[in-house]
């Protein structure tokens, strides 16, 4: 039998003392588990909602600096180091972040990694004024993306989640400012990096299934038997009846990707199949 926790986290939110993450980490060595980090910054805050770059200042919005992720990172690699913990950081999106985690991951830290589809393929230059593109941590500049990019083609960056929000329409249609933080990202994951990173040949195919499928399961120790078949030369455009999830908030409507499923089988039973005609 599988462990029943793989891993210990205050999933979106910041632990904000030291001497708090210093007694989880403490803690979590002692049980052999791992510390799962949403790293925040609260005092960094000051009432943002989309990263505070070129285009919060152009349109009057109140901007998320990077700082509030990363210092928080440098932080907790000490703590790891100190305690021995193993340590995963969720959905990094600033450069800097990148930059300390290659580091530490040098210097022997116990650290591993993760960032998501919307920042690898978005930055703050093409936000709109919409719900549909605030999530937390916010779309970075073009830099912090390239920045990503060489991180998962390097091993920095060891794997890529959906950071699943789903969201109702009516939340979502508040606008930047007053929708809530988060977007849905099962259904398009996949076909997403396929063809933004696959086809244009920034990783391999092989890489992408090792992102999101091998090191996830290796990292939290979690079995998988299963199997899905995929029609990778069938182009989709996205749209809101492409979600079985009933959250559809994404800022990718309209875009034409490719990369179909036909079918997922998990421990012997179908649990997704494509319905003909869909």
């Amino acid at each position: 039998m599988p462990p029943k926790v793989c891993a210990f986290s205050d999933d979106g939110v910041g632990v904000q003392t030291e001497e708090m993450m210093l007694k989880a980490m403490m803690k979590a060595k002692e049980l052999d588990k791992m510390i799962v980090a949403h790293c925040e910054v609260n005092e960094l805050l000051k009432g943002g909602y989309i990263h505070d770059g070129e285009y919060a200042k152009a349109h009057g919005h109140r901007g998320i600096c990077s700082a509030s992720e990363y210092m928080e990172i440098a932080r907790d690699i000490e703590l790891s180091r100190k305690t021995g913990c193993r340590y995963h950081v969720c959905h990094i999106s600033t450069k800097e972040s990148v930059e300390l985690i290659r580091k530490a991951k040098k210097e022997g830290v116990h650290i591993t990694c993760e960032t998501a589809p919307h920042y690898l393929l978005l930055n703050d230059s093409m936000l709109q004024e919409s719900g549909n593109w605030k999530m937390n941590p916010p779309l970075r500049s073009e830099e912090d993306r390239l920045a990503l990019i060489e991180g998962i083609k390097d091993g920095t960056i060891d794997i890529i989640a959906t950071d699943h929000a789903p969201h109702t329409e009516e939340e979502k249609s508040r606008g930047l400012e007053k929708s809530p933080f988060g977007i849905t990202g099962i259904e398009l994951a996949f076909p997403l990096l396929y063809t933004g990173l696959v086809k244009k040949g920034i990783i391999t195919l092989d890489k992408l299934i090792d992102l999101l499928v091998v090191k996830p399961r290796e990292i939290f120790g979690i079995p998988y038997d299963g199997f899905s078949i995929w029609n990778l030369e069938e182009e989709f455009e996205v749209t809101k009846e492409t979600f079985l999830s009933q959250g559809k908030a994404t800022p990718f409507i309209g875009e034409k990707l490719y990369g179909v499923n036909y079918l997922t089988v998990c421990n012997n039973h179908i649990v997704y199949e494509k319905e003909e005609g869909k």
